[in-house]
């Protein structure tokens, strides 16, 4: 209980300290600026050891190395975090914007595995790695999925038009499914075990969690709007989206979907009543979630920044990170180019190139990337894996600091070439 308290102290310390630094000087987007400053803290760390060795630094640098971001991630918060950023969405939208979505985030990502893992398959021999392809692929499908959470809580702040923001939402929501059936596919390969078809995998991932989260959140809602107790109902909500994300996890669905699936339906159906004259005071429900949502994102790249440390003995770091990235810019781009092929209109009247470019370059990869890297560790040899993890944090960082930062730059930019 002390060590777990130790640790929501000093989480919870840095996330004020950075924030209110933040705020009052650097003024960059709050969850770049957690992470950003959380990387110079490791990395000043780091140095002081070396210069001077001291045993609380080395036992806080251990302990910042030991942390299992897959287990914080996969069996703690994403299931919240994913509801959060889910339930104010409109069904109608998906609706609406159906088929683009669908192809960006089924073919989009397949398409994004298949060319950053034949990418760094090449970059592989002009390094002499001694990667084969099925670890490429992997390693491809470890990086394709853009980040719900990144998308939420950074892009939305550029002031991007309705349908492509919405857009950019809903694939980072709807791809993680996809992504995590690619890898089941690929890591079969890699270890020579059976593995089922993609399509196989993905179907049962697929409708399974939406089957699952429609289910759990029908019955839920049943008490929801039977009540008028606001906290019984925050509850009811909590209750929904870890229920169906615990069932998926038992029976192999993915939970991520069915977490989205609840918020959005959530969403619909308070929308359904409200229609039908039913008056909902839900305005402390919606400032809990937003809340935690702003607790859990903070705390998550704080983490992701400290985590930084975790790639220095990277075999080749500088080239394996570089190439990493231009394997990643060069897979996204690629596959979104396809993609507006078959996609229908490309929303809010931007030109091909244009579309290409903004989609490319709003591609945030975040946390879901790092733990699927660190789920690799018992598949590959060491070397092997912390080249994947290196490369995996590389694109993750560039992504989201860089990329983010310049997000409205870029923007600016296509606007301009529009007129």
């Amino acid at each position: 209980m002390n060590d777990f308290l130790s640790y929501v102290v000093i989480i919870m310390f840095l996330v004020v300290v950075f924030g209110y630094i933040n705020e009052r000087k650097s003024k960059i987007t709050y969850e770049i600026s957690l992470m950003l400053f959380s990387i110079l803290l490791g990395a000043g760390l780091l140095v002081i050891n070396r210069l001077i060795p001291d045993p609380e630094a080395t036992m806080i640098l251990d302990r910042i190395v030991s942390f299992d971001l897959e287990d914080y991630l996969m069996k703690g918060v994403l299931c919240f975090m994913l509801y959060a950023g889910s339930c104010h969405m409109k069904l109608r939208d998906f609706e609406r914007l159906k088929r683009p979505i669908a192809v960006l985030s089924l073919l989009g990502t397949l398409l994004g595995a298949v060319f950053y893992g034949g990418l760094f398959m090449l970059l592989s021999k002009i390094l002499g790695l001694g990667f084969n392809l099925p670890v490429c692929m992997m390693f491809g499908s470890i990086i394709a999925p853009t980040d719900p959470i990144a998308a939420t809580s950074i892009l939305n702040k550029f002031g991007l038009p309705k349908d492509t923001s919405f857009l950019i939402e809903s694939e980072s929501l709807l791809n993680d499914g996809v992504g995590v059936a690619l890898f089941v596919c690929f890591s079969g390969m890699v270890t020579a075990t059976e593995s089922a078809g993609f399509f196989r995998v993905l179907f049962r991932e697929l409708l399974g969690a939406v089957a699952v989260g429609i289910a759990v959140t029908i019955i839920c809602f049943y008490v929801f709007k039977r009540t008028e107790d606001v906290g019984r109902q925050i509850f009811t909500s909590i209750l929904a989206v870890s229920l169906a994300y615990v069932l998926c996890e038992k029976f192999e669905f993915s939970g991520a979907i069915a977490s989205v699936v609840c918020g959005v339906l959530c969403s619909a159906l308070r929308n359904h009543n409200e229609h039908k004259g039913k008056v909902w005071h839900l305005q402390d429900f919606d400032t809990f979630w937003g809340i935690l949502d702003n607790l859990l994102n903070s705390i998550l790249y704080v983490i992701l920044g400290l985590s930084f440390v975790n790639i220095l003995g990277t075999p080749y770091l500088i080239a394996v990170a570089t190439g990493a990235i231009i394997c990643n810019l060069l897979g996204r781009g690629g596959s979104v180019a396809a993609c507006t092929f078959i996609m229908g209109p490309i929303p809010d009247g931007f030109k091909r190139w244009n579309f290409i470019k903004l989609m490319t370059w709003g591609g945030l990869r975040g946390a879901l990337c790092i733990a699927l890297a660190m789920s690799t560790k018992p598949m590959i040899p060491s070397e092997t894996y912390r080249i994947i993890m290196g490369g995996t944090y590389a694109v993750v960082a560039f992504t989201t600091i860089i990329q983010g930062l310049t997000m409205s730059r870029v923007y600016d930019r296509i606007c301009e070439d529009q007129k």
